[in-house]
Formats: structure tokens, sequence, C-alpha cells
């Protein structure tokens, strides 16, 4: 708490005066940060088809995400702030699997993605790719790097499910999005 006054300019009881204590501090910051989340990911699904801008809008906001996402922080929120681990799982189990599953239907009736996938397997094979990256086996190698391993499967699994005007539209998305 000294470190985090000291960063913010303010005195720990200015602090203290806002959160209980560190577990308040942490869930409220989490509440936050999944709302925003939420917020980014309901307004990228609701520009014209969707589609094919969720896919690339999202991809860049998890890389983002990652990019700046310190992996220490990870292994110490999910052993002594287990509460606020709780609510990422939930909001995993509830919001990113449900837009998931509702970007690869509407991919599949707009024609991007291939009429024979399950949805609901895949959405979850997805959010599990996601969230292996938060094992924290993969911190301690000095080799692994977060995004760019996301980034990597990303593409294998779109590539999987696109059809070819899927494949087309993405990378005609990419392009404008880099």
């Amino acid at each position: 708490m000294e470190d985090l006054a000291r960063l913010a300019g303010v005195s720990k009881k200015t602090i203290y005066q806002e959160f209980a204590d560190k577990k308040d501090l942490v869930r409220e910051a989490f509440e936050n940060i999944l709302e925003e989340d939420r917020c980014k990911m309901a307004f990228i699904l609701e520009s014209e088809d969707g589609v094919i801008e969720h896919l690339v809008k999202t991809s860049k906001m998890m890389r983002d995400r990652l990019q700046n996402m310190n992996p220490i922080a990870i292994m110490e929120i999910q052993k002594y702030f287990p509460e606020s681990w709780k609510m990422f799982e939930d909001f995993k189990a509830r919001v990113i699997m449900d837009d998931l599953k509702n970007v690869l239907e509407r991919g599949k009736k707009l024609g991007y993605f291939r009429e024979e996938i399950d949805s609901e397997i895949l959405a979850k094979t997805r959010v599990n790719q996601i969230t292996s990256a938060f094992d924290p086996v993969n911190f301690t190698n000095p080799n692994f790097n977060l995004a760019e391993e996301q980034m990597v499967l990303l593409d294998h699994f779109l590539h999987g499910i696109f059809t070819e005007k899927g494949r087309l539209a993405y990378t005609s998305q990419q392009a404008i999005e880099d």
C-alpha cells in the first residue's frame, strides 16, 4: 500500500479512506477492468456485421492487455486474492464464452465461418487457449512471450474455422487496423 500511495502521490491514509484493505482495492480494480472489457466487447460486436471487426479489435485489445501485464502480478492475484481471481473466472465463463459463441454463430450465418463448427466447443477451446497464458509455469520460462503466443494461437484457431470469405475479410480488416 505504501508503494501504491507513493506512485499515486497520496498518503496511505487517503487510500484507506477509499478502500478497507488490499483485498478491497484489488477487488474494485478487477471489477473496473472487467467492466471496461465487457463494454469494449459489446461495442465492437454492435458494429455493422461485427464479426470480423470483433475478431480484429478484441485481438488488439487482448494484445494490448497482455503486453502491459506483469506475470508476477497475475501469480500474486491467484495466490493472495482468490476472490478477485474468481471474478475473472466468472467473467470468463459468463461474458467471454457468451460473446465468443455469439460471434461464432453470427459468423456462420454470414458465411465467414464453416457451418459445421460447434460454437460451444470452439468457444470453450479458445477461452482455454487464452487463459492458458495465466499458468504460472509459463512465467518462469525466459523465452515465453505472452502476447506472441496468443497471436499464434489465435491465427491457428481462426484459420481452422474460416471459409474463404472469412479469410479474405479478416486479411482486409487486419490491414485496415494495422
